[in-house]
Order: C-alpha cells, then sequence, then structure tokens
C-alpha cells in the first residue's frame, strides 16, 4: 500500500514551519515519496518519548495526514495517545528541531511525581525520584 491510498483528517496539527521544515528536508535529500512518521515508545520514569523518521512504507493500520502535501504517518497505538498534538519546528539557537507538544500527555515519574513541562511537551529529567 502506498502513502496516499489512505489519507485522512485527525485533530493533529503540523504547523506551517514544520510543514516547511519536512519538505526541505525531502528535498535536500531527494526522498521524493517520503512522509514524516510520528511515533510514541518508552514510558517509565521520564515517561513517553516522541520519534521522528523519515518514512516511504506504511501499514495498512497506520493513519495518514496531509498538510499541504506533508505527509504525517502514525502508527496504530501511537495514535491513540496523540489526539490533539501539535507537530512544531522551532528554528532558534541552541534548541532548533522539531518539537511535539502534546496535550494528552502528563508523564510522571515512579515516585509519582509530574515531569511534564508547560503545554505537555514530554521530555524533561525527573528530579523527584530518589
Amino acid at each position: 500500500m502506498t502513502l496516499s491510498e489512505q489519507v485522512v483528517t485527525l485533530p493533529i496539527t503540523l504547523t506551517q514551519p514544520a510543514v516547511d521544515a519536512v519538505r526541505n528536508i525531502m528535498i535536500q535529500k531527494n526522498l521524493q515519496g517520503y512522509a514524516l512518521r510520528l511515533f510514541i515508545s518508552g514510558g517509565g520514569c521520564s515517561g513517553y518519548q516522541y520519534g521522528l523518521a523519515l518514512d516511504n512504507r506504511n501499514r495498512p493500520e497506520d493513519t495518514v495526514i496531509e498538510t499541504e502535501g506533508v505527509k504525517l504517518v502514525i502508527d496504530e497505538v501511537s495514535i491513540k495517545y496523540l489526539q490533539g498534538a501539535t507537530v512544531d519546528y522551532v528554528n532558534e539557537t541552541p534548541e532548533s528541531g522539531f518539537k511535539i507538544i502534546n496535550p494528552n500527555m502528563m508523564p510522571s515519574c515512579s515516585c509519582g511525581q509530574n515531569n511534564s513541562a508547560a503545554g505537555g511537551e514530554t521530555g524533561d529529567s525527573c528530579s523527584g525520584c530518589g
């Protein structure tokens, strides 16, 4: 199945800077027919971690969201946790790169302390355990 066969609209937003960044990366690397794959992995003390990859394959269970010709592919497990999320691209030194803002994620340490940043972002180190 190709990426263009199963396109749906869900409440996950790919911002204009993110669309532009993905498009530029694909042009630079000559990756026609690729999409940006977003996935969630992990758990544990640091909460869920987000992953991004350029991918030219999708599975029948994948959800494909298209914004201005740029496709975002999400697997069947990750999509459950990403409703209402925003994929953005920040071009500011020293923290340039993709940023996932997910209002659904409220990760906590095993000690019970919340380690999410404002806006539902994850990945902060846990200072409450130990």
